[in-house]
């Protein structure tokens, strides 16, 4: 199913905490970790969680279809007792959506148990599935992430820690990921080598925790240590923190599109402020397509920071131009035009006195298809709007993402198929305009980043 949104979508979210000896339960903790990352996956939500002062291999888990509050009740959660844990939020851009691919992943093999949870996709994993299958492996879903925990399981068997299997595989696996492994005893993290996928390091007074984001920290009173560093394998034990950079390389590709759209607004990824770079990207677009206005209005919620930049950039006032309905839910789009109208309407309104008798600059992070825009300007034009001049805070997305962004292929990108004018007809605006590539510097400074999805030059073949 595709959301009603015409926006693309960030694989998931993992966090993980080591407790250590003096606590006795990590599971509430994980669970208020997992509602900060609930933006990232809306699919799915799980827990795993070990007592490392009980019997080896004493892991309790549960996962379910749902968001956090949804998948996890107060009774649930008191019956998960650990003092080290992963959990994993999900929207599926690899593998079914369904109950067997959600996470954290439980495999039980020859020399015990392990726990995984994963953003990202892997584009070499059809390659790993067939070469376990060959040998007998029998895979419960079609995730990328089990076909990883499976070869690391297969890995662990010839090697002498679980660390030394993270590693093994990691050499393997290529793609953009970030990884959490639990054994009975240990918590080992790994970032992708080009940092494609983010993931921070944090303290709890003296508990560890490692999370896609530092909003996750944040949101359990611990603090930010630092930015796991791309190639790092980072292990938990008893005895403290082991740091592996055997992964490192010299090349970067951050994904950008953490910046502008999936990370959330007080999250600082790579030592760069989310919400910073999202008003230094509106601004961006100000300079390089102004127009004559009466007010500035983003889509709620994804174009509202770049339209404060804009605003800033322009002196147009910024308003608020839709009401959004917070207690609709997940919609999906309909197999009709009319269905998918009403959808949009159901999320949104317009504030009517906001934009009536004005020419209105509406900004947004993204054009995929094209349907939400149009009904969004459609309904600005029926609340008396004079003009509408869409703004939008990234480049036309014109190839496919492949390392865990739900970039569709190239026959559903409206920019792979329209000229910009073509664009700016069928959905009905005054005006168009999209940021340039070379104003990505603005958001993200000198930082290396992935802009595949915008001109075709993809870091992992």
């Amino acid at each position: 199913m595709i959301e009603l949104n015409d926006h693309v979508h960030e694989e998931c979210g993992v966090f993980g905490i080591w407790g250590g000896c003096d606590t006795d339960d990590v599971s509430q903790t994980i669970y208020q970790g997992l509602l900060a990352l609930q933006h990232r996956g809306q699919e799915s939500a799980g827990i795993v969680v070990c007592d490392t002062k009980g019997p080896i291999g004493n892991i309790c888990s549960h996962k379910d279809m749902g968001l956090v509050s949804e998948v996890f009740h107060q009774d649930i959660i008191e019956k998960l007792h650990g003092n080290i844990g992963i959990g994993h939020v999900r929207y599926s851009t690899a593998g079914a959506s369904c109950v067997a691919n959600a996470q954290p992943i439980v495999l039980n093999y020859l020399k015990g148990t392990l726990a995984l949870a994963h953003n990202g996709n892997i584009t070499n994993a059809d390659e790993l599935r067939l070469e376990l299958q060959m040998e007998g492996a029998v895979f419960n879903g079609s995730s990328d992430s089990e076909t990883i925990a499976y070869r690391i399981a297969k890995e662990r068997v010839s090697l002498d820690s679980i660390e030394e299997a993270v590693y093994s595989t990691a050499q393997k696996i290529k793609g953009g990921y970030a990884l959490l492994v639990l054994s009975p005893r240990k918590l080992v993290a790994v970032r992708d080598p080009l940092g494609i996928k983010p993931l921070c390091l944090g303290k709890l007074g003296d508990s560890y925790i490692v999370a896609s984001e530092s909003c996750a920290i944040d949101s359990v009173g611990g603090e930010f240590i630092r930015d796991i560093e791309p190639g790092e394998i980072l292990t938990i034990t008893e005895a403290g923190i082991h740091i592996d950079y055997h992964l490192k390389t010299e090349k970067r590709a951050h994904c950008i599109f953490e910046y502008i759209y999936f990370s959330r607004l007080d999250s600082k990824l790579d030592g760069i402020n989310v919400y910073d770079a999202r008003i230094e990207g509106g601004r961006a677009l100000a300079r390089r397509y102004p127009v004559e206005a009466d007010v500035v209005t983003g889509v709620p919620d994804s174009g509202l920071v770049a339209a404060v930049g804009y605003a800033k950039e322009t002196g147009i006032p910024f308003e608020i131009a839709f009401h959004k309905n917070s207690y609709v839910g997940r919609t999906f789009i309909k197999p009709t035009q009319k269905e998918r109208t009403s959808a949009v309407r159901a999320k949104l309104n317009v504030l009517e006195s906001v934009v009536k008798d004005k020419r209105v600059v509406l900004i947004d992070d993204s054009i995929v298809r094209g349907t939400t825009i149009a009904n969004l300007i459609h309904m600005l034009r029926k609340s008396g709007a004079k003009e509408v001049h869409v703004r939008i805070s990234s480049p036309p997305f014109l190839y496919p993402c492949y390392y865990g962004t739900d970039v569709p292929d190239n026959s559903q990108l409206i920019a792979n198929n329209m000229s910009m004018e073509e664009i700016c007809k069928s959905i009905g605006a005054d005006s168009l305009g999209y940021m340039d590539i070379s104003d990505f510097t603005c958001m993200t400074g000198d930082l290396p980043i992935c802009k595949a999805c915008f001109d075709n030059n993809y870091p992992v073949q």
